[in-house]
């Protein structure tokens, strides 16, 4: 162990015992302790904060029949109330219309007011959002019965059977970023040596490996989910090369403080603010909007819309994770220089640096 220098007659170092401090290796340590305990209670607190209670701040809804009928406008007004939230209604003439909104993830149920309002079947969707689902079969009918309206529910697009929870993809989702960024650290300390392509490539190959293990695991060995195996393979190879190669992106900014933006962007933010533990319309407002444009929320969507909404893809969470590894190669490969990695050029020219 280093200890502080002194000058010759036995004094306190010279410049004094702070800047001695500073040049030992217990300013570091220092450092990281109260790093380390900050990160500690952040985690803790996005998670609970995100996630413990969640709470409805605007539900999109669709609604046929006698929504504007004064007993069914009654019975929405009440339905805000006992949720504390805005029922944000959108008109269908068809109940078929509406149950295609369903699928285009654009509602998250479907109210058929009939008899003047006097009655009311709920098409709720698991796929859509388990909570959020949960949320509305429990509440509707029993707002229904203070005010005299009939409500029938059903599940109109369940969960798979092995994941009730709707937690797999969030899971999942969740073992691709973590196991992304830190392949990326273990490359800089186990290959500290390889060249700006090289650690670009082997990235993408422990990415497409990875992939391959979590989605084979998911649903081969455990049956918990019947991905569509090529399509979630590619996403989850997708998500751990994004968070690899973000972590590179912030080791040739920040160098060996790399990982306290990692931690903060994909875990303290990324994470919790994914909508894949919690559906997006029962987490605090900021995250989430913020959410859906991080790699983590990127994922989660992409895997829930090719798990549960097969014919009805969207472009946006790919753009979202295509954007940041486009972001994160290109900081990487314009800095590259500041990395700290790679090897001299070989002196015959045979080798890149």
């Amino acid at each position: 162990m280093a200890h502080l220098s002194q000058d010759a007659d036995g004094g306190p170092p010279a410049g004094g015992r702070w800047s001695a401090f500073r040049r030992s290796p217990f300013w570091p340590a220092t450092v990281l302790v109260l790093i380390l305990a900050a990160a500690a209670g952040l985690f803790a607190g996005s998670y609970t904060y995100s996630m413990a209670n969640p709470t409805p701040r605007l539900i999109p809804t669709a609604v046929v029949g006698s929504y504007e009928e004064a007993a069914g406008r009654a019975y929405l007004r009440g339905l805000e109330k006992a949720l504390d939230t805005s029922v944000k209604v959108h008109p269908y003439e068809t109940r078929a219309a509406a149950r295609e909104a369903i699928e285009q993830q654009e509602v998250f149920a479907v109210f058929e007011l009939r008899d003047d309002g006097r009655s009311a079947a709920l098409d709720v969707s698991g796929a859509s959002g388990a909570s959020v689902a949960e949320l509305l079969s429990r509440t509707a009918p029993a707002v229904g019965k203070k005010l005299g309206v009939r409500v029938s529910v059903r599940d109109v697009n369940p969960l798979q059977e092995g994941d009730p929870r709707g937690l797999a993809i969030f899971y999942i989702s969740l073992a691709a970023v973590i196991i992304g960024f830190v392949g990326a650290i273990q490359l800089s300390v186990h290959a500290r040596t390889l060249t700006p392509v090289e650690r670009i490539l082997f990235t993408a190959a422990y990415a497409l490996l990875g992939g391959f293990a979590i989605a084979a695991t998911v649903d081969w060995l455990l049956g918990a989910l019947d991905l569509p195996f090529v399509q979630s393979w590619l996403i989850l190879a997708l998500t751990m090369f994004v968070s690899g190669m973000v972590f590179t992106m912030f080791n040739t900014l920040f160098g060996r403080w790399a990982m306290l933006p990692t931690w903060g962007l994909m875990v303290i933010i990324g994470n919790p603010s994914s909508g894949g533990a919690v559906s997006w319309p029962l987490l605090p407002s900021p995250l989430g909007t913020i959410g859906r444009w991080l790699p983590p929320g990127g994922s989660v969507n992409a895997q829930h819309t090719a798990v549960y909404f097969q014919g009805h893809q969207h472009a946006f969470p790919y753009l979202v994770l295509g954007g940041w590894a486009l972001l994160s190669c290109t900081v990487f490969w314009v800095w590259r220089h500041r990395h700290p990695g790679g090897r001299e050029r070989d002196p015959t020219g045979a080798e890149d640096t």
